[in-house]
């Protein structure tokens, strides 16, 4: 790092906007929802996705309650072409979704991508073409006149190609790409230049989006740039402004809500905020701080963890366990003192009281988390000292939830022996709490039923008493979860499904770890087989053990 960092480093200058209003709003309202995790998201990932994953992104956002999605960028690649046919053609757009798709403003590209469209029923196409100076010099090699009309060239363009498929409902969009780092004269003049041809109206409005598309400045100066935008854009009446805020400082979020209070109408980001480099603004970030604050934000975050779940499968990225609302940890508390605070809080709320604990600025069950599986709240218990010691003696390779789950096995057997555990120890509580030394494995024959469906029948050995289990699902984990679900009178789910080998050759074994809802419980099972499906059996019938022992000791605790 240089000594004198100003010798090489400009400080962004401020706005200077005296008068400005956006430190005293108040968001009482959520803004226009755009996700982009199917076109920005996804060109930022080491392997985009394919159309299978894409698929199953988008209908999670449609599940989560997006109108707006941008699902690709059609003159990228074959298959982001596909993917926009395959929702048109097979009719997998909701009558309330508008897609969104984007397109650089070159003739070619323009084409391609109106081409993609045809037969869609509501479309946001969405031109961009870069404007600051770095990019006027040194990439385009065009003066303002000529990003002027570079700009206002397309966007005629555009109007051609809509007036040849009447069929379809156009709404445009255009960005001056890297507005953050643009004369924010330059950036109205040419906004101005491109409605002045689209020529909007309120009751027919266009989008212009204002991307940050390099974090420049503190969010304060961005929200004055976003202020001064909204007071002297020409048809403000008529646009939706929208902004597209990246994190490269770390303050997307500070950002994307200080937009909104500055005038923005609308919001594009990805959830958990994926993007290039640091990423885009997170989206969930923004809609649970305005839940927080009691405003609804108009999606639908009730199962958080299922919805992790989609979006590490699909981005194949994990999310990181303090990631705010959603991380593994972000409900957690080792401190001692904080155990305290928050254990004493949850004894004197009442059902209806406004939501005031200790360290926790939302009720994780509004997001799906039950309090006994998600906030472990111990003294400091060493879960990483433990994981590690049964990895490096046993080979154990405990998945980060089940690593906290454990901790309270293992705190409550130090509590009631006071001694300190050698990894041998550990082994031993961590043998008993799973049952890997008594459970069996359960007797099973599996058939091949057609159309990727099994059967299994099982003998089941558990608490002293045998049964059969017959079932039917897309693999014997499935078929057998349905046959138990239906033997025991109470729903089971597999939440998380980890497995490895331990050791190697002919001594190898396999560890299958799943974690388990049964009814109103979430906990792990464990076991260990020479076979994976085997190990994963026994692990089934490990977590139904244990949710059986979990229930008679709450039961003998009530009464």
């Amino acid at each position: 790092m240089l000594k004198n960092p100003a010798a090489k480093y400009r400080a962004f200058r401020p706005v200077g906007l005296k008068d400005r209003t956006w430190p005293d709003a108040v968001l009482t309202k959520p803004p226009v929802w755009c996700s982009v995790d199917l076109r920005d998201g996804n060109q930022a990932l080491i392997e985009p996705m394919d159309i299978p994953r894409k698929l199953r992104m988008f209908e999670a956002l449609v599940d989560i309650g997006f109108k707006e999605i941008e699902v690709g960028f059609p003159s990228a690649s074959q298959i982001e072409y596909d993917f926009v046919r395959k929702l048109i053609e097979e009719d997998l757009i909701p009558a309330d979704v508008t897609i969104q798709v984007l397109t650089q403003a070159r003739e070619e590209l323009i084409r391609k991508t109106f081409d993609s469209l045809r037969g869609a029923r509501r479309v946001i196409v969405h031109l961009y073409n870069a404007t600051a100076p770095v990019m006027r010099k040194v990439v385009l090699g065009l003066d303002e006149d000529g990003i002027v009309q570079l700009a206002t060239s397309q966007a005629k363009l555009f109007q051609e190609l809509a007036a040849q498929q009447p069929g379809t409902e156009w709404v445009f969009q255009y960005s001056p790409e890297m507005f953050s780092g643009t004369e924010l004269t330059f950036a109205k003049r040419v906004v101005d230049a491109v409605t002045e041809v689209w020529q909007p109206t309120p009751q027919r409005k266009c989008i212009v989006n204002l991307p940050s598309t390099v974090e420049h400045s503190t969010p304060n100066i961005f929200a004055d740039m976003i202020e001064w935008m909204h007071r002297n854009l020409e048809r403000r009446d008529s646009i939706v402004l929208s902004v597209h805020p990246h994190n490269d400082r770390g303050t997307g979020t500070a950002a994307g809500e200080f937009a909104v209070m500055a005038g923005a109408d609308r919001l594009e980001g990805c959830l958990f905020g994926n993007g290039e480099r640091t990423g885009n603004l997170d989206l969930v970030n923004v809609a649970l701080n305005l839940y927080s604050q009691g405003v609804h934000p108009g999606l639908d975050f009730s199962d958080i963890d299922e919805i992790r779940r989609t979006v590490e499968h699909c981005n194949q990225i994990p999310v990181h366990p303090r990631h705010p609302y959603v991380g593994d940890l972000v409900y957690t508390s080792f401190s001692g003192s904080h155990q305290d605070a928050i254990k004493k809080a949850f004894a004197a709320r009442k059902e209806d009281d406004i939501w005031d604990m200790p360290y926790l600025p939302l009720d994780p069950k509004d997001l799906g988390r039950s309090y006994e599986a998600v906030i472990r709240v111990n003294s400091q218990s060493g879960k990483g000292g433990i994981s590690y010691l049964l990895e490096a003696e046993y080979g154990l390779e405990l998945p980060r939830r089940l690593q906290i789950e454990f901790s309270q096995v293992v705190q409550r057997a130090m509590d009631a022996t006071g001694k300190e555990f050698t990894a041998a120890d550990l082994w031993q509580v961590f043998e008993t709490e799973y049952g890997l030394a008594t459970n069996g494995v359960p007797q099973h024959h599996v058939t091949e039923e057609g159309g990727g469906q099994v059967s299994i029948a099982a003998q089941v050995q558990m608490g002293g008493r045998a049964f059969g289990v017959r079932g039917i699902g897309n693999g014997p984990i499935d078929a057998f979860v349905a046959g138990l679900s239906h033997v025991s009178g109470q729903p089971i789910r597999v939440l998380d499904y980890h497995e490895h080998a331990i050791a190697s050759g002919a001594n190898a074994r396999a560890v299958a770890y799943l974690e388990l809802r049964i009814g109103e419980q979430t906990l792990f099972g464990v076991g260990t087989d020479a076979n994976i499906v085997s190990a994963s059996l026994k692990a089934i019938v490990s977590g139904l053990q244990r949710a059986s022992v979990e229930s008679k000791e709450q039961a003998w605790q009530t009464n």
